[in-house]
Parts: C-alpha cells; sequence; structure tokens
C-alpha cells in the first residue's frame, strides 16, 4: 500500500500516475483483474464507457508526473 504505479492502457497508450492506498479483493483477482481504478483515472485512460480494459502497471517512484 502507498506505492506509485504507471498505468498504460493498451489500446491507445494513454497513462496515468495512481497511488495504491487499498488491496483487491480476493474475488475479483481470481476474476483476473490486476488493478481497480477511480472514474476519474478510467476517465484518463479513456476507457470509462468499456468497463474493463487491458492495462500495463509499472511502479514508479514517488513524485513521478509523467
Amino acid at each position: 500500500l502507498g506505492t506509485w504505479v504507471r498505468v498504460t492502457n493498451l489500446r491507445n497508450g494513454n497513462t496515468v500516475i495512481v497511488r495504491i492506498n487499498d488491496r483487491m479483493h480476493k474475488t475479483m483477482a481470481k476474476r483476473g483483474r490486476v488493478i481497480d481504478l477511480s472514474r476519474s483515472a478510467a476517465k484518463e485512460l479513456d476507457f470509462i464507457n468499456r468497463g474493463l480494459t487491458r492495462v500495463k502497471v509499472e511502479i514508479v517512484p514517488k513524485g513521478t508526473t509523467e
């Protein structure tokens, strides 16, 4: 918890930097989910209307802006 990550939408290349503030529920992890994002982060990645999308998650240092 508290780790900063860059999440990249693999469909369009959009990225967002977010802080992990909660654990993924076991049921969702079993379904193949990697990360649950806020509505605003989903808008930044441009998949708000899709609901789900494939992403790449990379750990970044705190304070990273891009």
